[in-house]
């Protein structure tokens, strides 16, 4: 019998490695096809743009002649034919070279980082916000009474159809001009960062609260529901600890694929309230036709697209114990 037990056992190491293998090999193969279709699509854009960029990189030199542009379209790669320039950047991208800014001559990952901190800041903030305030609402109205129901559902409503940038202007007037609380430009403390959190978590508020209750109002039929209650649990921490949980892995999911609409909102609200950021950076590389920085930011921008979604991915069997047992 304890040949029998053993053997098993020993087993376990090997199977669990044979399921998580195959994971890890799709997510890397994921992480490449997605970054090589946003450095593709971003490139073919900026192509199709009009305009030449010599003229961003010889905007400082009145009547450039002919010799001069030759020179810095060769140094740049310029006059190549652009299928030659896709291939160059594509191997440049390999060796995780992101180029070098035509307007600050500097590596494009040194000014990525130096600003990624401010949009680290934003977004993570925005998005606690969001879950806090979801999460608050989803527990309060699914089940509920109708009237409690459509309250959630007229600020859920609002709260998608307000354009980001409206309510930002809004609440700048209303909060900094007219009543002076908050800065309305800037990034100096943690109150110059409370505008623009609110005005970027404000239309995430309302889908992962709609998403949230829709889900619990689903988990509250399920069968444990009766058992749990049976055991004597309350009803807010069967709510809170038991069909929270279960309605936490949608509301998840939807959080990952709303990251992209997280870092375009990002770049309007760091231009509104002046505060630095990548998205900032970006809106001013592409005035400035800055190829190089636009392309690094959008790979970038995929870059932690693809990490997170992995990391939520690796969340899910800490919230569903069901999924660890698919994986194997």
């Amino acid at each position: 019998m304890t040949a029998a037990i053993v053997a098993p056992a020993g087993r376990v190491g090997p199977l669990r490695f044979a399921g998580w293998l195959p994971f890890a090999l799709h997510r890397v193969l994921d992480a490449v096809l997605v970054l090589w279709a946003a450095a593709t699509i971003a490139f073919i854009a900026l192509k199709l743009i009009p305009g030449d960029p010599l003229d961003s990189l010889l905007a400082g030199v009145l009547d450039a002649p002919p010799e001069l542009r030759a020179q810095v379209a060769a140094h740049y790669g310029l006059d190549q034919p652009v299928f030659v320039q896709y291939l160059n950047y594509l191997a440049q991208l390999a060796r995780g070279d992101l180029g070098t800014s035509y307007q600050r001559a500097a590596p494009v990952s040194e000014i990525i980082f130096s600003e990624l901190g401010g949009t680290v800041e934003l977004t993570v903030t925005a998005l606690a916000i969001a879950g806090a305030v979801a999460i608050g609402l989803a527990l309060l109205t699914s089940g509920r009474n109708r009237a409690a129901r459509w309250a959630a559902q007229a600020i859920e409503l609002v709260a998608i159809s307000v354009p980001s940038f409206w309510l930002g202007i809004l609440l700048m007037n209303l909060l900094s001009f007219t009543f002076p609380v908050f800065p309305a430009f800037g990034a100096n403390g943690p109150a110059s960062l409370v505008l623009p959190a609110v005005t970027l978590a404000f239309p995430l508020i309302g889908v992962l609260s709609q998403v949230l209750r829709e889900r619990m109002e689903y988990t509250l039929h399920e069968p444990f529901v009766t058992t749990v209650l049976a055991r004597g649990v309350s009803e807010g921490t069967l709510r809170s600890r038991h069909v929270l949980r279960h309605a936490a892995i949608p509301a998840l999911t939807l959080s990952t694929l709303i990251l992209g609409s997280l870092l375009s909102g990002a770049a309007v609200l760091e231009t509104l309230f002046a505060r630095p950021g990548l998205g900032r950076i970006a809106v001013a590389a592409v005035a400035d036709r800055d190829i190089p920085v636009v392309l690094g930011t959008v790979v970038f921008a995929a870059l932690v697209f693809v990490v997170v979604n992995t990391l939520v991915d690796l969340v899910y069997p800490l919230l569903d114990p069901r999924l660890r047992e698919a994986r194997r």
